[in-house]
């Protein structure tokens, strides 16, 4: 596979791929090309972030506000059903108040009650409901 990179300023962005099937690679670039358009602004000190999704571990809800867990703690301007609503399939709801972000899971642990739970690459962990413990584990393939 060739790859051409053209730097020109005075025209719009785009990304142009010619391939003889859509596979897992042209699939992938879709996605990160898709990522990088995608807008979500964390706000933190009166200081407002622009979210990259790749280092978000999951969006929680706190106190009635939605929070994006990076390795800091940012405020979303938005409730979580529209902040779902927005992202991709690496992305699953595992509870009434958390979306996780499948790449950032570093385990699933198994509690002495029989429950899951989930503990994700900045260490903060959270438990998978029953009501969603069945897609949590097809998309995780448990």
């Amino acid at each position: 596979m060739d790859i051409k990179v053209i730097i020109d300023k005075t025209k719009s962005e785009e990304v142009l791929i010619y391939a003889h099937e859509k596979n897992e690679l042209v699939a992938e670039i879709e996605r990160l090309v898709a990522e990088s358009n995608f807008e979500l602004v964390g706000y933190k000190d009166n200081e407002a972030r622009k979210l990259n999704l790749l280092s978000v571990n999951c969006f929680i809800i706190e106190n009635n506000k939605v929070y994006a867990l990076t390795q800091d703690k940012l405020q979303v301007k938005a409730r979580l059903y529209q902040v779902e609503a927005m992202l991709d399939e690496n992305f699953i709801k595992i509870n009434q108040s958390c979306i996780a972000n499948i790449r950032q899971i570093e385990k699933v642990e198994g509690t002495f009650s029989g429950s899951l739970s989930v503990v994700f690459k900045n260490g903060y962990k959270d438990y998978i409901s029953r009501r969603n413990l069945k897609n949590v584990k097809e998309r995780l393939k448990l």
